[in-house]
């Protein structure tokens, strides 16, 4: 199915206005961030078992894009790619689904994308925490190399460097428990950093309407860098494919959200199956 609307506006309302706010609240947190408030702290999403959850973080954390006083071109990017893509084929969807139907579905990408990021942290934290249990009961190099290895720590990080220093060290040794205080002591740490971190953007709400665009519009041509025509349905197909590696990877530098971005087309999935199965006569 191609996209042929009958009616077309180039940035319709909704779009229009989740444009508006994404770019004001960035600015604001650049803005308040020079005062000394870091607006992330309150609204990024935090996981539930992190002292600096709210559950209004659910839904804050989709308008938040960094501002980071310390790198706000970072930021900007992060904003730009969003928004883009928002724009690129949110305003194709609403067009096609009418705007009180493209807001609800946006926000409940975004929300659904948000708890199942949140229910894999979770899984992903516990494991953390049950291999630290296991070396403090057993504190063996062996048990370190693993902890460092599953959880994708780079040797370049602050606590990367010093669990390395101790795996090289220990390695010339490693029936000794001379280095296991420092390591067990480490290993917390680093967990309580991971933790504490936060999540922003409205990348689990884009990736949906990216989903949605695929689904619906599946032999729609795509012009990868405005000379390679790709199908949207292989486009679609592809990014999730690699989201998922991305994610299962878990490279410790890489602080992509990437199961959001599965979450978000997850729940587009069941949206647009569920509107189709109870709507078939109007929604196409």
């Amino acid at each position: 199915m191609e996209f042929r609307p009958t009616r077309f506006e180039v940035i319709p309302p909704v779009v229009k206005n989740l444009l508006i706010i994404n770019a004001l609240v960035f600015f604001a947190t650049i803005v308040i961030g020079k005062m000394g408030l870091d607006l992330t702290e309150y609204l990024a999403l935090h996981h539930w078992s992190s002292g600096k959850f709210k559950v209004w973080q659910i839904v804050t954390h989709l308008f938040m894009h960094g501002g980071n006083i310390n790198d706000p071109e970072g930021g900007f990017l992060h904003l730009f790619s969003n928004m883009f893509a928002l724009w690129m084929f949110g305003s194709i969807l609403e067009n096609h689904f009418g705007p009180k139907r493209f807001l609800t579905f946006y926000m409940l990408c975004g929300v659904g994308a948000a708890i199942l990021y949140l229910g894999v942290l979770t899984f992903q934290y516990n494991a953390m925490h049950a291999a630290i249990s296991e070396f403090t009961a057993n504190p063996t190099y062996k048990q370190l190399s693993l902890y460092i290895s599953q959880n994708g720590i780079s040797e370049d990080s602050g606590y990367g460097q010093i669990l390395y220093n101790i795996k090289n060290l220990w390695a010339e040794n490693p029936t000794s428990t001379e280095y296991a205080a420092t390591a067990a002591g480490t290993m917390k740490s680093y967990y309580n950093l991971q933790i504490s971190q936060g999540c922003v953007g409205a990348s689990g709400a884009v990736f949906g309407i990216l989903f949605a665009f695929g689904y619906l519009f599946p032999n729609t041509l795509l012009y990868l860098y405005f000379f390679f025509p790709v199908k949207a349905k292989y486009f679609i197909a592809f990014y999730a494919l690699f989201e998922l590696y991305a994610g299962i990877k878990n490279n410790e530098g890489d602080n992509v959200a990437h199961f959001a971005h599965i979450g978000g087309m997850i729940v587009a999935f069941i949206i647009i199956k569920y509107w189709n199965r109870n709507h078939r006569k109007n929604f196409y």
